[in-house]
């Protein structure tokens, strides 16, 4: 994982080069770790399936939600915006990638088709929607770091990020919210708003600061 990005002169490289080439870039991570996923899941079953993936699950949304604002060296909202653009244009190679290779060897399982609703249709606007967001936040909160002095870091990121994570997971299965339980996939979910509170948790120790 790229773990700290070094400052310099040169912030918000958000040139339609640049953007491009680490689209592709990430559009490729992402279908191997959707590949990986995919072979657990077939493969694996309880405990034996539930490590693995976790793992790959937390390693791709480290690598999703962090490596665009690192690659645009984001410091303002023109950088945070860059982020958000490698992540859209990520997610059209993926889905490039995912109709033309890994649906027709038939790398998923019955589950996965389920979550996408077993259609094109629901599954790429999803992945389209969630793939532009986690690095718009992720953008948000590198840009943020950057701004207090600090190196910007994705581990520091995927802690508060996972911090609440663990909050809105475990408050959502407390009330009931339908589907919840003790798992992975409602962990997963969560994050999407564990990383909307970190990120608004990093803006106002900036603004502390």
């Amino acid at each position: 994982m790229a773990g700290v990005v070094e400052l310099s002169s040169e912030y918000d490289r958000t040139d339609v080069p640049h953007v491009v080439r680490r689209s592709i870039q990430l559009g490729i991570l992402e279908a191997v770790f959707v590949l990986l996923a995919s072979f657990i899941t077939r493969y694996l079953d309880g405990i034996a399936e539930t490590i693995p993936l976790a793992i790959v699950v937390l390693f791709g949304l480290a690598l999703v939600s962090g490596l665009p604002g690192a690659w645009t060296r984001a410091r303002t909202i023109e950088g945070i915006a860059g982020a958000a653009g490698i992540g859209l244009g990520a997610t059209f190679v993926f889905l490039l990638v995912d109709v033309a290779l890994l649906q027709p060897i038939g790398t998923y399982t019955n589950r996965w088709r389920e979550i996408g609703g077993s259609t094109n249709w629901w599954y790429h606007p999803v992945w389209w929607m969630v793939g532009t967001y986690l690095p718009w936040m992720g953008g948000w909160i590198l840009a943020n770091q950057s701004n207090q002095g600090r190196l910007p870091s994705i581990p520091a990121m995927m802690a508060g990020a996972l911090a609440f994570t663990a909050i809105c997971g475990i408050a959502a299965i407390l009330i009931h919210f339908p589907g919840a339980r003790w798992s992975l996939p409602t962990f997963g979910i969560a994050f999407l708003p564990g990383l909307a509170l970190a990120t608004l948790f990093s803006g106002i120790r900036r603004r502390a600061g």
